[in-house]
Protein backbone atom coordinates (compact mmCIF):
# COMPACT_ATOMS: atom_id res chain seq x y z
CA UNK A 1 0.00 0.00 0.00
CA UNK A 2 1.09 3.53 -0.11
CA UNK A 3 0.48 4.31 2.77
CA UNK A 4 3.47 1.61 3.62
CA UNK A 5 5.67 3.64 1.12
CA UNK A 6 4.97 6.54 3.07
CA UNK A 7 6.25 4.69 6.85
CA UNK A 8 9.65 3.12 5.05
CA UNK A 9 11.90 5.58 3.40
CA UNK A 10 12.65 4.38 0.29
CA UNK A 11 15.59 5.24 -2.21
CA UNK A 12 14.82 8.17 -4.69
CA UNK A 13 15.52 7.57 -8.39
CA UNK A 14 17.36 9.98 -10.10
CA UNK A 15 14.52 10.65 -13.20
CA UNK A 16 12.57 13.91 -13.49
CA UNK A 17 8.86 14.85 -14.21
CA UNK A 18 7.97 17.85 -16.71
CA UNK A 19 5.52 20.43 -15.89
CA UNK A 20 3.09 18.78 -18.51
CA UNK A 21 3.78 15.52 -17.18
CA UNK A 22 3.71 16.43 -13.20
CA UNK A 23 0.60 18.51 -14.30
CA UNK A 24 -1.29 15.30 -16.12
CA UNK A 25 -0.46 13.10 -13.15
CA UNK A 26 -1.61 15.09 -10.57
CA UNK A 27 -5.03 15.46 -12.94
CA UNK A 28 -5.31 12.00 -12.96
CA UNK A 29 -4.73 11.51 -9.47
CA UNK A 30 -7.46 13.79 -8.72
CA UNK A 31 -10.35 12.74 -11.16
CA UNK A 32 -9.33 9.39 -9.46
CA UNK A 33 -11.51 6.93 -6.62
CA UNK A 34 -8.01 6.13 -5.17
CA UNK A 35 -5.86 9.58 -4.10
CA UNK A 36 -3.16 7.07 -3.57
CA UNK A 37 -1.97 6.37 -6.54
CA UNK A 38 1.04 6.67 -8.07
CA UNK A 39 2.26 6.94 -11.82
CA UNK A 40 4.38 3.35 -12.29
CA UNK A 41 7.23 3.35 -14.45
CA UNK A 42 8.26 0.41 -16.02
CA UNK A 43 10.24 -1.64 -18.73
CA UNK A 44 10.21 -4.73 -20.56
CA UNK A 45 11.40 -7.14 -23.63
CA UNK A 46 9.86 -6.62 -26.78
CA UNK A 47 9.06 -3.56 -28.81
CA UNK A 48 10.22 -2.27 -32.30
CA UNK A 49 13.86 -1.75 -30.58
CA UNK A 50 14.33 -4.22 -27.88
CA UNK A 51 12.72 -2.69 -24.71
CA UNK A 52 9.31 -0.96 -24.20
CA UNK A 53 8.22 1.51 -21.76
CA UNK A 54 5.06 0.87 -19.47
CA UNK A 55 3.35 3.60 -17.55
CA UNK A 56 0.81 2.50 -15.02
CA UNK A 57 -1.22 3.93 -12.12
CA UNK A 58 -0.82 1.34 -8.64
CA UNK A 59 -1.34 1.79 -5.20
CA UNK A 60 0.82 -1.08 -4.27
CA UNK A 61 4.86 -0.80 -3.65
CA UNK A 62 6.87 -3.89 -4.35
CA UNK A 63 10.11 -4.25 -2.58
CA UNK A 64 12.59 -3.16 -4.93
CA UNK A 65 10.58 0.06 -5.70
CA UNK A 66 12.36 3.69 -6.05
CA UNK A 67 10.75 6.70 -5.56
CA UNK A 68 10.27 9.25 -8.31
CA UNK A 69 10.44 12.85 -6.93
CA UNK A 70 8.63 15.93 -7.87
CA UNK A 71 10.43 18.54 -5.91
CA UNK A 72 9.67 16.84 -2.38
CA UNK A 73 6.05 15.02 -3.57
CA UNK A 74 6.56 11.32 -4.53
CA UNK A 75 4.66 11.14 -8.12
CA UNK A 76 6.19 7.77 -9.24
CA UNK A 77 7.90 4.50 -8.48
CA UNK A 78 9.72 2.55 -10.79
CA UNK A 79 11.62 -1.15 -10.03
CA UNK A 80 15.04 -1.47 -9.62
CA UNK A 81 15.73 -3.54 -12.71
CA UNK A 82 14.00 -0.81 -15.13
CA UNK A 83 15.49 1.80 -13.66
CA UNK A 84 19.14 0.91 -14.60
CA UNK A 85 18.13 1.13 -18.14
CA UNK A 86 16.16 4.77 -17.09
CA UNK A 87 18.49 5.78 -15.18
CA UNK A 88 18.67 10.43 -15.52
CA UNK A 89 15.50 9.98 -17.81
CA UNK A 90 12.36 12.67 -17.91
CA UNK A 91 9.06 12.19 -17.94
CA UNK A 92 7.90 14.46 -20.46
CA UNK A 93 3.53 14.31 -21.28
CA UNK A 94 3.09 15.44 -24.70
CA UNK A 95 -0.48 16.67 -26.33
CA UNK A 96 0.04 15.67 -30.57
CA UNK A 97 -2.28 15.40 -33.18
CA UNK A 98 -1.59 11.65 -33.16
CA UNK A 99 -2.95 11.67 -29.59
CA UNK A 100 -1.54 12.29 -25.95
CA UNK A 101 0.61 10.08 -24.02
CA UNK A 102 3.85 10.42 -21.77
CA UNK A 103 7.08 9.94 -22.84
CA UNK A 104 10.69 9.04 -21.90
CA UNK A 105 13.08 11.39 -22.61
CA UNK A 106 16.22 8.75 -21.88
CA UNK A 107 19.71 9.54 -22.17
CA UNK A 108 21.00 6.19 -22.22
CA UNK A 109 19.01 4.62 -25.38
CA UNK A 110 21.57 4.46 -28.27
CA UNK A 111 18.34 3.96 -30.57
CA UNK A 112 14.25 4.64 -30.30
CA UNK A 113 11.69 3.52 -32.50
CA UNK A 114 9.50 5.68 -34.82
CA UNK A 115 6.72 6.16 -32.31
CA UNK A 116 9.81 6.42 -29.58
CA UNK A 117 7.63 4.00 -27.59
CA UNK A 118 10.36 1.52 -27.48
CA UNK A 119 14.10 1.96 -27.35
CA UNK A 120 17.43 0.35 -27.27
CA UNK A 121 20.93 0.86 -25.40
Amino acid sequence: MLTELKKKKMETAKMTFSDSAKTQIEKLIASSDDKEVLLRVSVSGGGCSGFQYHFDFDQSKKEDDLQILSGNKVLGVIDETSYDLLKESQIDYVNELSGSYFKINNPNASGTCGCGSSFSV
